[in-house]
């Protein structure tokens, strides 16, 4: 987590709320050169000040949502390529090598699979959620994506010019609407998704969330 050195640069932006336990593990496997931005997101177990004595950049945003922490991440960032990722644990920052490599001449975002290492670590009805959107991106839209990008690295400037594109958790989705609109070249690579750490997902955790976030999704044109 040093200043990078070379290249376009990576800045990696994990939008947190209550993550304190998860955090640590989640920071100490981001890939050495890449700079990091946690954007507390209402946290109220030292989430932020976990981040700080890791030595990461803390970014407040007090609007709450997903969306709302994605947007002050991407704002704060200052390299030309910008990856998103949760703290919870679920996915391995180690993979975003692999997603950045992807970016060749007219490539403008690199979205992750999720393939599950345990079984079950994705519940039955954010699967079928998962499913249903990810076939209304490919069938409306011409986006040839199987997932809600859990883990995506995108050229910054293509961000900022998208705007802010929805303050909850309708952000992944909205996201790769305004991608395929703008004529995007979206990639899809696998990443490994397993069990979080720590605690219990405020989407996919329970029916209510679940409910919570596709109101969201459906929300989004």
């Amino acid at each position: 987590m040093t200043e990078l050195d070379s290249g376009p640069g990576v800045t990696v932006v994990i939008p947190c709320r209550d993550e304190a336990e998860a955090l640590p593990g989640v920071l100490a496997a981001i890939p050495v050169g890449y700079r990091v931005i946690v954007v507390d997101n209402g946290s109220t177990d030292g989430t932020a000040e976990v981040a700080r004595a890791a030595g990461v950049t803390v970014v407040t945003e007090a609007n709450p949502g997903y969306g709302s922490a994605v947007h002050a991440g991407v704002d704060a960032a200052r390299t030309e390529l910008v990856a998103v990722l949760d703290g919870d644990g679920s996915l391995d920052p180690g993979e975003l090598p692999r997603l950045v490599a992807e970016f060749g001449p007219g490539v403008d975002m690199v979205v992750g699979r999720r393939r599950t290492a345990v079984p079950g670590a994705i519940p039955l009805h954010a699967r079928i959620g998962n499913w249903a959107f990810a076939f209304r991106l490919r069938r409306h839209y011409g986006l040839r994506v199987h997932d809600i990008a859990a883990m995506r690295v995108a050229r910054r400037d293509r961000l900022q010019a998208l705007g802010h594109l929805h303050a909850r958790s309708g952000y992944p989705l909205a996201l790769l609407t305004g991608a395929a609109r703008a004529g995007w070249l979206v990639l899809e690579r696998d990443i490994t998704y397993r069990p979080r750490t720590h605690g219990e997902s405020k989407v996919s955790g329970s029916w209510l969330g679940t409910l919570r976030a596709a109101r969201d999704f459906w929300s989004v044109r």
